[in-house]
């Protein structure tokens, strides 16, 4: 018998760690290679790990809701035999071997006990560290003060040293660091009187947001407060998209095995006009003084998940693809996030985002701005409606397929000018589309 350590998969270059969801089997249960064994989540995407090998879940090092690094062990699973490919393992036989184990596991153990005493920080929307908790927890420092540190991290997120900074200057701010204490005794004297009442007994529902729901809800917030959201909206014909899809779907479904939708028509359009206006393709920095420029157009994409949130996968390089190339890219996405196996890497590096909310019948929107970008283009449902149309001959009314775009954009760094231009060129460009244009 060998037991085999089942290590936190490496999920992508920017991702070192993951939070522990559920467990899908229990000690005891026996596991088949490549069977899911527990599910994991980094930031807005959930996914599973699953097994190297056939054997039997022994041992679990971690809880539900346990914060664990890339590469860190998290269970073990004791197999028949030997295990190939250069895993670790160990021989129930070899005394040395085993105690090496156990020597892991217990270390894990204590991770695991160091990451499950932060679940006083647990109520928050925003992300911590389990260092960052480890520090606050030894510090005394309440949520409320937590809450209050400005990070310079990521997305905003406190950093090892912004919580030992504000620790060094937590002295000479008591007043401060006073206040926040007094209303988180204030707030569990609330809710003590909460908990004193009775259950509600009406027809009203309460139901708990998930925990996706909940990041959501506190990106959005914060993208709102952070960025002066501005809308330019144009309305556009595009009858010769419409009428060269219907003419092609079903060619380039037996041709290239996908669905032609007009969502790659439109991400073709959009990483154009990004191309010709590359101040779009733009990024501001924490404290708002720098602009960063990207090199890459990396198109966002807003898709459904199973649970009816939504999730913004990446095609990379967008202006790089053809409309074979971005087909197959759109679908591959929206299908995996359908199916919930969208990668972290998949949902990392975007530079601008596309939302269509013409699927549920909306004719135009007001998107918020996906953090850190500063522009987000909602196309409408297409319509078939009466127009003027204009020719050498004369005006006269026909039937046209149109649609509109909904631009929103970050009045700090781009302009009326800049924010209507750009939105103006993807019109152009779908008005434009070639009808006579081949596969």
């Amino acid at each position: 018998m060998a037991k085999f350590e089942l290590k936190l998969p490496k999920m992508g270059e920017s991702v070192a760690e993951a939070t522990i969801t559920s467990w899908l089997k229990e000690v005891g249960d026996t596991i088949e290679m490549d069977e899911p064994v527990l599910e994991i989540a980094t930031d807005k995407v959930d996914s599973e790990v699953p097994s190297e090998v056939d054997g039997k879940l022994i041992e679990k090092l971690f809880e539900a809701d346990d914060v664990v690094k890339v590469g860190q062990t998290i269970a073990i699973i004791e197999t028949d035999g030997e295990v190939e490919g250069g895993a670790d393992e160990v021989e129930t036989e070899e005394p040395a071997a085993a105690a090496q184990v156990e020597e892991s596991v217990a270390t894990a153990k204590e991770t695991a006990s160091a990451d499950t005493s932060n679940e006083d920080y647990s109520d928050s929307a925003r992300f911590y560290s389990p260092l960052v908790k480890n520090i606050a927890k030894e510090e005394g420092i309440s949520l409320d003060e937590l809450e209050g540190i400005d990070g310079t991290g990521k997305e905003g997120r406190v950093t090892k040293n912004d919580i030992l900074s504000y620790v060094e200057n937590r002295g000479s701010q008591s007043k401060k660091a006073t206040e926040p204490k007094a209303k988180s005794t204030e707030d569990k004297g609330l809710a003590s009187a909460k908990q004193a009442e009775p259950v509600m007994s009406g027809e009203d529902e309460i139901i708990e947001m998930s925990r996706m729901g909940k990041m959501i809800a506190h990106h959005m917030v914060d993208s709102v407060q952070k960025s002066a959201h501005v809308q330019s909206f144009i309305e556009v014909d595009v009858t010769n998209v419409w009428n060269w899809r219907n003419k092609h779907k079903n060619e380039f479904q037996k041709k290239e095995g996908e669905k032609l939708t007009f969502t790659p028509i439109f991400m073709e359009a959009v990483a154009k006009a990004i191309r010709d206006f590359p101040m779009i393709n733009i990024s501001v920095n924490e404290d708002a003084t720098k602009v960063i420029k990207k090199k890459n157009i990396n198109l966002g994409m807003a898709a459904a998940l199973p649970d009816g949130n939504l999730i913004v996968p990446v095609i990379k390089n967008a202006d790089r693809l053809n409309i074979v190339g971005m087909a197959k890219a759109v679908n591959d996405l929206a299908n995996r996030a359908r199916l919930n196996k969208l990668k972290p890497d998949d949902i990392q590096g975007g530079t601008y985002t596309v939302t269509n909310v013409g699927t549920f019948g909306s004719i135009m929107g007001t998107p918020i701005i996906n953090q850190p970008q500063v522009g987000i283009l909602a196309l409408g449902a297409i319509r078939k409606v009466p127009a003027v149309i204009e020719t050498p001959d004369g005006d006269f009314i026909g039937i046209r397929y149109k649609m509109f775009l909904s631009h929103s954009y970050d009045h700090r760094v781009v302009n009326g000018a800049l924010g209507g231009q750009f939105v103006q060129r993807v019109a152009q460009y779908l008005e434009g589309f070639d009808k006579n244009r081949e596969i």
